[in-house]
């Protein structure tokens, strides 16, 4: 059977499973996440249908009664809030794309041996790469809350430590997180070499489908993931007031 690029809305489930909230509330048409301060895509609430101004309003009340920011997640759906986001004084930040693709299509590149070793836990060292990249220890309970089957991989060069990364399942996908590059040891090819590693082991487990999610204004890495034969499956940007 001929592979099936992913919705949105599908790719928003995997993220869901895969990079998990502390918890979730509903408030009207919104799902509310709890982040504890851990990102903004386990803390911006997303609309799942249309959202009267009383609802949109209920909503930013209970974000800051999670003392959280004001902050919507907007995918292609969502225009309408989009707009009235924008007229009660919402800023856009940050425009995501989603990339996808057929696990094979990565797996093939996997280069084995030492160059990404799998852990069932963070090293120290992963912790390391992840705090020099700002990526908040915090952000490592948002690993151990995905429930599905997981795994972290450090990435070396020349024997020596240089990336981390993490991967988790979601039925029969699997989404790429975290990948961090130490700056000396950037375009070197490790980024190629740790995307397909993860791939590899997801296509180990089951996967059909391989994801992952960029800031669109990170042109180095989505110019990666095009050349990887991977393809743009949706969009989304937040929406913040503060």
């Amino acid at each position: 059977m001929s592979w099936q690029a992913p919705t949105e809305a599908e790719i928003l489930q995997t993220v869901d499973a895969t990079w998990p909230a502390a918890r979730y509330f509903d408030s009207g048409p919104f799902t509310l996440r709890l982040g504890h301060n851990c990102g903004q895509r386990v803390s911006a609430a997303s609309a799942r249908g249309q959202a009267s101004a009383a609802e949109i309003g209920a909503a930013e009340r209970s974000m800051l009664a999670l003392d959280q920011a004001r902050l919507f997640m907007i995918s292609g759906k969502d225009t309408e809030l989009d707009a009235a986001l924008a007229a009660r004084g919402y800023a856009i930040k940050d425009p995501v794309t989603m990339f996808a693709c057929p696990v094979a299509t990565l797996a093939q590149h996997d280069p084995k041996g030492l160059t990404a070793i799998r852990t069932e836990a963070p090293l120290g060292v992963m912790q390391e790469i992840w705090a020099a990249g700002r990526l908040e220890k915090g952000r490592l309970a948002v690993m151990a809350r995905a429930k599905g089957p997981k795994t972290y991989l450090l990435g070396r060069v020349d024997d020596r430590p240089a990336g981390a990364a993490f991967v988790a399942m979601d039925g029969k996908s699997a989404m790429l997180h975290a990948l961090e590059i130490l700056p000396e040891h950037r375009r070197k090819g490790l980024g190629l070499a740790m995307t397909a590693a993860t791939a590899a082991w997801a296509a180990e487990h089951g996967a059909e489908t391989f994801s992952l999610i960029a800031v669109t204004a990170n042109t180095a890495a989505c110019g990666l993931y095009h050349s990887l034969g991977m393809q743009d499956v949706g969009y989304y940007h937040y929406r913040k007031k503060d």
